[in-house]
């Protein structure tokens, strides 16, 4: 029988009980249901994994509680860059952009670079120029703008340090869906680290470290120490692991989050889905803004470890 699932993140890291109040908690739990909603809706009607991945991922970067899209950080220079990307599991087709700026959804940018180009990423001067010949939308700085993001770049500085997300979170959103006609996505979007420098790039808009899907295995959104992720290759390690060790998703999603990159001294987590419609969502920090919903079921959102 066929089936859908759908699971998103909002960004993993030390987010405690006793630094959130009722309302912040409230308020993120809402926007990560809101966001489910919108992505189940485009799988309960019969669309396309991708479709309802970047959805749902559009959903979490018009919010401002996450940094990605409207809510990003600021760079040393008082800028917002954005990386994201999408991977579709029945093609292996992939789009990524890294450094944008101006794009009110950087995810719907990757897409069009996967589904409008010849090339899979695109990054800084060039992502503008293509960005333009399409005719994206570019806004104003004040959209991007919070008193509270300015105020994460001013420590950072004063400190002279890069800095992640409040309460040392790791800011990044994503998606990963399987859909009725059996076919799996992945999306992920980040607005980087606080005060960063030299044009980093983190994990989020690089195919098989940050995103990975495919039909044969999985689809996997990361979310945290971007540098970490990197080296790890973390999502297509768990698809790999699925692949040729024959690992259960949560066997492997469970593999490269406990123990690889905690041996390594990576912080943060993943959300990942199996052809059968499994979900896992495994994470080594204190918490992770997650959500999921299944076919037939109640969604369910989460933040702290337990």
């Amino acid at each position: 029988m066929s089936t859908y699932s759908l699971a998103i993140h909002g960004g993993a890291g030390t987010i405690l009980r006793s630094e959130m109040t009722e309302d912040q908690e409230a308020s993120h739990r809402r926007a990560l249901l809101q966001a489910l909603a919108a992505g189940e809706q485009v799988l309960a009607a019969g669309g396309s994994a991708l479709t309802a991945v970047e959805t749902a991922v559009k959903s979490l970067e018009d919010c401002e509680y996450f940094n990605a899209g409207r809510g990003s950080v600021f760079t040393h220079d008082g800028r917002n860059e954005m990386d994201a990307s999408i991977m579709c599991g029945a093609t292996l087709n992939a789009g990524a952009v890294a450094m944008v700026e101006g794009v009110k959804n950087p995810i719907s940018l990757s897409r069009m670079v996967m589904e409008r180009s010849d090339h899979v990423f695109l990054c800084g001067p060039g992502a503008q120029e293509f960005a333009r010949d399409l005719e994206v939308p570019i806004l104003e700085p004040d959209y991007f703008f919070s008193d509270f993001r300015y105020q994460q770049l001013e420590e950072a500085r004063a400190k002279n340090r890069v800095q992640l997300d409040h309460s040392d979170k790791f800011g990044t959103v994503g998606a990963v869906a399987l859909d009725l006609q059996g076919n799996l996505a992945a999306a992920t979007s980040t607005g980087g680290l606080t005060n960063k420098r030299y044009g980093r790039v983190g994990d989020s808009s690089v195919i098989g470290a940050g995103t990975y899907a495919n039909n044969a295995t999985c689809a996997v959104s990361c979310t945290g120490y971007g540098e970490y992720f990197l080296r790890g290759v973390v999502a297509y390690d768990v698809s790999c692991l699925m692949e040729y060790q024959g690992l259960s998703l949560a066997e492997a999603a469970d593999r490269v989050i406990n123990h690889k990159q905690a041996a390594m001294g990576g912080d943060g987590g993943l959300i990942a889905v199996d052809q059968k419609g499994q979900i896992a969502l495994p994470f080594n920090s204190e918490g992770m803004y997650r959500g999921w919903v299944r076919k037939g079921g109640k969604a369910g959102v989460a933040i702290y470890r337990s």
